[in-house]
Order: C-alpha cells, then sequence, then structure tokens
C-alpha cells in the first residue's frame, strides 16, 4: 500500500498527546474527525509511527503519524 500524506490540525489533550480534529488531503478537501476511538503504536512493526483509529461521520478509518508528519495509506 502506498502512503499519502496529509495535513492534520490537532488539539492536545489533558495529557499532552495530539488529538486530530481535522483532516486535510492534497486536493483540499477537508474531513472533520468526529472522534479518536484508539490510538497505538506497532507491536508487530505492521506499520510505523502511532495509528490513530477515528470516526470520520459514521465511517471508522485509520491515520498514521511519524514525528510530525502524517499519512494515510491509500
Amino acid at each position: 500500500m502506498k502512503r499519502i500524506p496529509v495535513k492534520v490540525e490537532c488539539e492536545a489533550d489533558h495529557d499532552g498527546e495530539s488529538v486530530p480534529k481535522v483532516i486535510t488531503f492534497e486536493d483540499g478537501q477537508s474531513c472533520d474527525v468526529s472522534r479518536v476511538l484508539y490510538y497505538s503504536s506497532s507491536c508487530t512493526g505492521e506499520f510505523e509511527g502511532i495509528r490513530y483509529t477515528i470516526l470520520i461521520g459514521s465511517a471508522e478509518k485509520y491515520i498514521y503519524r511519524v514525528n510530525h508528519d502524517w499519512y494515510v495509506m491509500a
């Protein structure tokens, strides 16, 4: 699968973790993140960085963060 870079507007939670609020794709399309369900790093090396399981509307999706860079998988 191919990584697609995205811009993500975030807020910090009470622990200082980044909480994604809006995702903007290269073509300018934006999606509001309804809720972050879960986030974790991979113990098995399945992916690099931190994977966030999010809701966009009622659809469950993944976004990934490596350092300060964000991406989605095509």
